[in-house]
């Protein structure tokens, strides 16, 4: 069999991107397929363009301050159109810069839709190619509930190309992409309402961090009902949605945004013509070594329903490159102590266990946790405040896992992470010299459990 290529990768996403410029880099004949933009979700429609409008509700709160800080300022206006205009330029810098990833590393770029036909087969836009491995790695796709209705309704694929701010916004969910955007548009002045059917958002983080950032969302004005859905949408004469809701009761709307979940992008992917298993939750089932039931055939990142996270993906990418093309270099991707931080206002990160997964998993624990006012906010009106926590396994002393709300939250946490993941315990915590006067010196300064 002449093949065209050693590696063959559908999807240019972060995890796509890595695994072929590294395998090329390794010397192996490697093509990618792409039918959208190059950087996949997290550049176009994920992380960068939400943190950079999250950066842009933030403003709101930092002109406020700085009238505490002696500054006067006139009556701040904002404007959607500049927002999205540097959004999307700064979005297609970054794929040109992705182009030139693949491009500068000898990687042939197919841009097409990618359809398998075989365990060693591609076809794009009409043309079959053959290689040696293929790797799936197209992600996931928004999913919104079959109400009646929902049609009305936006995605986090759409929320990015609004034409105008609503002036009226209700979001459904209660995961990261609905918590962020509740405080982007709540921040940019719109009237935002977040409906979730469970007792309280983000549902295996933490307790106290989220019951605390629960506090300071309502703070801020913020409309949060939770045990709460949406029955049925009707779009109404003046093009307004109506929202009616499982209690009966109806919200108006300019704007309905679903972040309820995603599914596996595997749409037309022919995966009917080779015998690609699938897991019960509908993604790609792969070993520890990301190979699929094909062995021909690998997958990675959110497609395999692990750790939906660039940086997992980047790791699973790296991974199958150096096992297929330098396999002396290869090692597992090490799934323990892997942080992550919601970027709401306020900031949410951690690392390691909850206080409820330690318990569930029998560690006698230690406690640790200070709330505290910020000292950037001591000269103004807010009355937001930090939370850090440690848990702490009591027999060993080491921490199992660190929590935060407040300002830079994924800043601190990723310092962090490298001590907990090389094993520090809370006396090494204690031993360690504080950066004064500092947020996060807080860390290294709680000596007292709140509980054990």
């Amino acid at each position: 069999m002449t093949e065209d290529f050693d590696l063959l990768v559908i999807g240019a996403g972060s995890g796509g991107v890595r695994a072929a410029r590294f395998a090329a880099g390794f010397g192996a004949r490697v093509a990618v397929v792409e039918s959208r933009y190059l950087g996949g979700t997290c550049v176009n429609v994920g992380c960068v363009p939400k943190k950079l409008m999250v950066y842009g509700a933030h403003y709101a709160d930092d002109f406020e301050q700085a009238q505490g800080y002696g500054w006067s300022l006139g009556a701040a206006s904002f404007d959607w159109a500049t927002l999205m205009a540097n959004k999307n330029r700064e979005i297609a810098r970054l794929n040109d810069i992705y182009r030139n990833l693949l491009l500068n590393s000898g990687v042939t770029l197919l841009e097409g839709h990618g359809r398998i036909v075989g365990e060693h087969a591609v076809e794009v836009s009409g043309k079959t190619y053959r290689a040696k491995h293929i790797l799936i790695a197209t992600g996931c796709w928004p999913q919104t509930p079959d109400v009646p209705g929902s049609e009305h309704a936006i995605s986090s694929n759409e929320v990015f190309y609004l034409k105008q701010l609503p002036k009226r916004v209700l979001i459904v969910g209660g995961g990261y992409i609905a918590v962020e955007f509740s405080s982007v548009f709540h921040g940019l002045g719109a009237k935002t309402s977040l409906l979730y059917r469970g007792d309280l958002f983000l549902r295996d983080f933490d307790g106290a961090l989220r019951q605390h950032l629960k506090e300071e969302m309502l703070k801020r004005g913020m409309d949060l009902q939770f045990n709460t859905d949406i029955s049925r949408i009707d779009k109404q004469a003046d093009g307004s949605l109506l929202a009616t809701l499982n209690d009966g009761r109806s919200l108006e709307a300019d704007c309905i945004f679903y972040a309820t979940g995603r599914r596996p992008m595997l749409d037309n992917l022919g995966l009917e013509n080779v015998d690609v298993q699938l897991d019960k939750n509908g993604f790609v089932a792969v070993d520890e070594h990301y190979q699929s039931s094909t062995p021909s055939i690998l997958a990675i990142g959110d497609v395999i329903g692990r750790e939906q996270l660039t940086p997992v993906a980047l790791a699973q990418g790296m991974a199958v490159a150096r096992r297929l093309f330098k396999p002396e270099q290869y090692r597992k991707v090490d799934y323990r102590m892997i942080p992550t931080a919601v970027f709401c206002l306020p900031n949410v990160a951690t690392v390691g266990l909850s206080e409820e997964q330690a318990r569930e998993e029998g560690y006698a624990v230690s406690i640790f946790e200070s709330r505290f006012r910020a000292m950037k906010l001591s000269m103004t009106d807010s009355q937001e405040r930090m939370l850090m926590k440690l848990v702490v396994d009591s027999h060993t002393d080491k921490v199992l896992g660190c929590h935060i709300v407040g300002p830079d939250a994924g800043e601190i946490i990723q310092g962090l992470t490298v001590a907990i993941k090389a094993g520090a315990t809370k006396q090494i915590f204690d031993e360690t010299i504080g950066v004064h006067p500092t947020a996060a010196e807080e860390f290294v300064t709680m000596r007292s459990p709140v509980e054990s």
